[in-house]
Parts: structure tokens; sequence; C-alpha cells
């Protein structure tokens, strides 16, 4: 049993032709692979695989696709990049295109700041997403309460280091 989503890409045109296609998606299959944009295996139908990338929904027949493994990020998410001092810069802006550089082994995330479409790319650990918020962590260090004999004395601590001579 396959579970869904799955991420993968099709750096090369399979042997079959084009006959793996479904005959409604072929103009924009045509157009997406082969390249090394990351997409997205939503479900299987019995006969198509469905798969999307951004916005761009298509279906292909069973066929030889490089599968990699999700870094938490997807098409369209909003994120803001990790700026570092004046080195980068410190933006909200949406992701517009994944693409899977093999030579390093990751993901590169093309990002679109308002109209703009940013050249750079960013790998994930220069980009957060919006949803993903910093939460404090417990403290892992017991501290004790004080212990006190009645209201208004020092703690009992405090009194029996009085008791052995030691200064407060």
């Amino acid at each position: 049993m396959q579970s869904f989503p799955q991420y993968g890409l099709f750096p090369r045109w399979p042997d079959e032709g084009t006959a793996f296609i479904h005959p409604d998606d072929r103009f924009l299959v045509l157009r997406l692979i082969p390249s090394e944009r990351v997409v997205r295996r939503d479900r299987y139908d019995g006969t198509y695989y469905h798969y999307r990338y951004g916005d761009h929904r298509f279906r292909l027949r069973p066929c030889l696709w490089l599968p990699i493994q999700p870094e938490g990020v997807d098409l369209l998410d909003q994120v803001e990049t990790t700026g570092l001092g004046l080195e980068r810069e410190h933006f909200v802006g949406q992701v517009m295109g994944m693409y899977y550089v093999r030579q390093k082994g990751r993901i590169l995330y093309r990002l679109r700041r308002g109209g703009q479409v940013i050249r750079r790319l960013y790998p994930r650990d220069q980009i957060r997403l919006i949803t993903e918020k910093q939460a404090v962590r417990p403290g892992t260090i017991e501290h004790p309460t004080p212990q006190c004999s009645r209201p208004g004395d020092l703690p009992l601590e405090w009194n029996r280091d009085a008791d052995n001579g030691d200064q407060l």
C-alpha cells in the first residue's frame, strides 16, 4: 500500500513515448517533463497517477521517476527567508518553483516576493514556513520550592543554614 503524497521528478523522458500520458494532459506534460522540477504525486486511481506542480495538475500511467524525500515545503506555500546579517535579505514570499539538484542532493526553492520572482534559489535551511511557529521548550532543571513553617518565617532551608553559623 502506497502512502500519498509522494515527491519526485522526471529527469529523463520515459521510454514509452507519449502513451503513458493522459490524452487531456499531453500538452502540459510535454512542457513540464523532462526536468529537475519536483512534482507531487497525490493518488492512484487504478489507471493513472495524479500529479501536481503548483496549480498544474496532470495524470500519467505508471512509469519510472526519481523519488525524493520531501522537506516539508510545497509549491505555493508562504515562507519567510532567514536573513543573515547584511548577506541575505529577510522577506516573506511564496514558493513558485521546486528543483532537485542531484549534485547537492537537495531541493532548491524559487520564491516570489509580491509580483516579482526572485532569481536566487533558496535551500530549505534558509526558508521557514509561515505556519511554523517557534516554541519555547519546557525547562529541564527542577527548581525546588522553598518550604515555610509559618507565614512570615524564613524558608526552612535558610533557617538551617543560619543554625549552622552560615551567613545569609
